[in-house]
C-alpha cells in the first residue's frame, strides 16, 4: 500500500507523472527530446540565430530594466543571455538540454561574455547554485510549455528569486495565434501538452496578479534581417515586483 503524498511537492510529481512521457518538457527527464531538438545547429529555427528579443531590447533601450542580476529561463543556445551580459548584466542562464548550454557556454567563449550556465530543472536547483535574488528574470518560451500545476513551481519560483523593484519579462503563445487554447483540466484527461499552452492577456494578468503590470503586448514581427527575433503569434509581457509577496501568497 502507497501512501506517499505528504507535501504540495509530492502532489506536483504525482500530476507529472499523468503526462505521457512523449508530452514531458519541462523535468529533467525532456533533457533528451530537448537535445534532439537542438543537435542540428543548421536547421532553419528563427531562434536559433544569436539574436536577441526585439521586446527585451525595447525595454532596455526605454530603460525599463536597467542592468542588475539576470536569470534567464529556458535559455537554449543563449541569445537573450548574450545580449544581458554585453549590456552589463550578470547573468545566470538555465536549461534542461546540455546540447543546448553546451552550444550557449561556445558562444559566449566566443563573445567572451562572462554568463554562468547551469544544466538542469530551474525549479530544483538551490538558491545557492542560481545565486539569487534577481533584478530581472527573463523568460522567452519556456512558461509555455509548463503543464497547468506547475505554474506553482513557476510562481514559488519567482516568490524566492525575483528581488523586490526587479522584473518578470515572459514571452509566451498568445491564444488565437500560437499553442493549445483547451481548457487546464483537458490537458490532465488527454496526458498531453499539445505543444504548448496559448494564453490571453486575461489569463496571464490573473497568474501573475502578485505582480504589477508595466507592459503586454503582441510581439512586434521582425524580418531575416533584423538584428531581433521577433514573431506575432506570442505574447510579451513586463511584470515588475513592487513589494515581497504577502505572507499568504508564499509557497512553502
Amino acid at each position: 500500500m502507497d501512501r506517499n503524498i505528504r507535501t504540495v511537492d509530492d502532489v506536483l510529481k504525482l500530476l507529472d507523472d499523468l503526462f505521457t512521457a512523449e508530452a514531458d518538457r519541462w523535468t529533467a527527464d525532456a533533457a533528451t527530446w530537448w537535445d534532439g531538438f537542438y543537435s542540428d545547429r543548421s536547421r532553419p529555427v528563427p531562434f536559433f540565430v544569436a539574436k536577441p528579443d526585439e521586446s527585451l531590447a525595447s525595454y532596455l533601450d526605454r530603460r525599463l530594466i536597467t542592468p542588475g542580476r539576470a536569470l534567464d529561463l529556458g535559455c537554449g543556445p543563449g541569445r537573450n543571455a548574450l545580449h544581458l551580459a554585453s549590456l552589463g548584466f550578470r547573468v545566470d542562464a538555465v536549461d534542461l538540454s546540455p546540447t543546448a548550454v553546451a552550444w550557449g557556454e561556445e558562444r559566449a567563449r566566443e563573445a567572451g561574455a562572462d554568463i554562468r550556465f547551469h544544466c538542469g530543472d530551474a525549479f530544483t536547483l538551490t538558491a545557492a547554485e542560481l545565486g539569487g535574488p534577481y533584478d530581472l528574470i527573463h523568460d522567452s518560451g519556456c512558461f509555455h510549455h509548463l503543464p497547468p500545476h506547475r505554474r506553482i513551481s513557476y510562481l514559488r519560483l519567482l516568490d524566492r528569486s525575483l528581488a523586490p523593484g526587479g522584473h518578470l519579462a515572459l514571452t509566451c503563445f498568445a491564444a488565437g495565434e500560437m499553442g493549445s487554447e483547451l481548457p487546464d483540466a483537458a490537458f490532465y484527461r488527454q496526458s498531453r501538452l499539445h505543444g504548448g499552452l496559448a494564453y490571453t492577456p486575461e489569463s496571464l494578468r490573473w497568474i501573475f496578479s502578485g505582480l504589477t503590470e508595466v507592459e503586454l503586448r503582441r510581439m512586434h514581427d521582425e524580418p531575416p534581417e533584423s538584428p531581433y527575433f521577433g514573431e506575432s503569434f506570442l505574447w510579451t509581457a513586463l511584470f515588475r515586483r513592487d513589494t515581497p509577496p504577502a505572507p499568504d501568497q508564499r509557497f512553502s
